[in-house]
């Protein structure tokens, strides 16, 4: 075996560590690849000898070009929420992308859109992968006690304010087994959770053209639900404005948010938003089953 060979070899064995850093700090398969690529290239350009830990300098190598690239999406003015159209049509590989955004966590992947880069950086290598202060300080050009209180204000606005407990363990209930329903197509199940005077509100880039802003009736509101339920596999729960509701985030990246009014374990209210703005108005917090 060469040394290139060997070098190959030791690099591999952290490829899936670095693809999962990348992926939790880019959101995107295609461009965590890319950057694991770059961490590629800069080692056969150094003297792999002179590195006593590996691991750790792959890690802050993929670590700065991930940084540089979410800055470079700052710089272009991209959302912050990561909002496309109805259809997303930019992952590379669609059937990729879903596996894994499902396997990090939809809600996850959208809060950590709305982060700065060198916060997102700092969260994600402190409290995803325990890498010490010290070691991120450098990758994000902060001191240690800056860098921690970047990931002490990213970890506030990922997990959010913990909800009042007696009431929003309820809700949380009622709106996991609408999205559950929602998934499975169940009409039964639909009309179990919804109040019999139940009212859906939506914004319009929410709804295929000739449907209605506003419906009103539980077999309705489940009709409609079991016809446009599609989009229901990329749900997932979240805290929105505070409170339990859920996001529609194909591929990590929001597409819709739900709100819910929830009375004596029924939802009497449910709102569809889709207007760019109105996500961007919007507080989303990540929460743990």
């Amino acid at each position: 075996m060469t040394g290139d060979d060997e070098l190959a070899g030791r690099f591999e064995a952290h490829r899936e560590h670095l693809r999962a850093v990348a992926y939790r700090l880019l959101g995107s398969a295609a461009e965590a690849d890319d950057a694991v690529q770059e961490a590629w290239l800069r080692l056969g350009r150094v003297d792999a000898g002179e590195i006593g830990n590996l691991a750790g300098w792959l890690t802050t190598v993929v670590s700065r070009v991930c940084l540089d690239m979410l800055r470079s999406r700052t710089a272009r003015g991209e959302d912050p929420l990561g909002y496309r159209s109805e259809e997303v049509t930019d992952a590379g590989d669609p059937e990729r992308e879903a596996l894994v955004a499902e396997s990090v966590g939809r809600a996850l992947l959208v809060v950590l859109d709305t982060l700065a880069p060198a916060e997102r950086v700092a969260f994600v290598l402190h409290d995803l992968f325990a890498v010490p202060f010290d070691q991120i300080a450098p990758v994000v050009g902060r001191t240690p006690a800056t860098t921690k209180k970047l990931a002490s204000r990213a970890r506030h606005r990922v997990r959010g304010v913990p909800a009042p407990s007696g009431v929003e363990p309820g809700r949380r209930r009622v709106v996991e087994a609408f999205l559950a329903a929602s998934r499975d197509g169940d009409m039964e199940a639909l009309l179990a959770v919804l109040d019999p005077e139940v009212v859906r509100r939506a914004d319009p880039a929410a709804l295929p053209r000739g449907v209605p802003a506003v419906s009103r009736g539980a077999r309705a509101v489940a009709g409609e639900v079991l016809v446009l339920g599609g989009r229901a596999r990329f749900a997932e729960i979240a805290l929105v404005n505070g409170t339990f509701g859920a996001v529609v985030a194909p591929y990590g990246r929001l597409l819709l948010a739900l709100t819910f009014t929830v009375e004596n374990d029924r939802i009497t209210e449910y709102e569809v938003i889709a207007d760019p703005a109105r996500l961007r108005g919007l507080t989303l917090s990540f929460t743990e089953s």
